[in-house]
């Protein structure tokens, strides 16, 4: 939400794809609704990549010596996946630390193991057990916040002023949360 917040164009963009496909529905966006709400897809998917639940994958262990391209990762080595430098790499995605949910309108990449460049839940055997109701609960509520309501920062906070800073832990919550009122539409 906070990054759509900022980036009034492309909340503007996900709000006219769920209004466009909601005209001739009533309630809130539903399960089934997802597939056919690609920009929204796209929204959560940046926000995954920028966001990740977690910045460390559980730790893995090297069951025997491999090599990785060239460096060797001994037998019994912890391994640890940063998954927040992962969606942050200039190697891998253009403009990395820019908001753009475009870049998975063009590509086939998902969240769910088996593209390596973009594992916020993991791969795997270890993969987040949660991922499947993280999948439907992330849609549902984005999607129903973002068409029931039109969204303003508390107070005299500009976009622009907003701090984005995160605090490091198990999880990177911001260190000012992000306060809104909701308007209805």
């Amino acid at each position: 939400m906070t990054e759509l917040l900022r980036n009034r164009e492309k909340m503007e963009k996900t709000r006219s794809e769920i209004n466009k496909f909601m005209k001739n529905k009533k309630g809130f966006v539903q399960e089934t609704y997802i597939s056919q709400l690609p920009y929204l897809q796209a929204v959560i998917k940046e926000t995954l990549r920028l966001h990740p639940p977690i910045p460390l994958l559980v730790p893995h262990q090297a069951i025997q010596e491999v090599q990785v391209n060239s460096f060797i990762v001994p037998k019994n080595a912890q391994i640890l996946c940063n998954v927040w430098a992962m969606g942050r790499d200039h190697n891998i995605w253009l403009d990395s630390e820019k908001f753009m949910p475009e870049r998975f309108l063009e590509v086939k990449i998902d969240y769910k193991g088996q593209d390596y460049e973009f594992i916020p839940f993991g791969a795997g055997r270890r993969i987040c057990p949660g991922l499947n109701i993280a999948h439907r609960m992330l849609h549902i509520m984005l999607g129903s916040l973002i068409h029931k309501f039109e969204w303003k920062l508390e107070g005299n906070v500009r976009v622009e002023d907003m701090d984005m800073e995160e605090k490091f832990g198990l999880t990177l919550p911001r260190k000012i949360p992000l306060v809104a009122i909701p308007i209805k539409l």
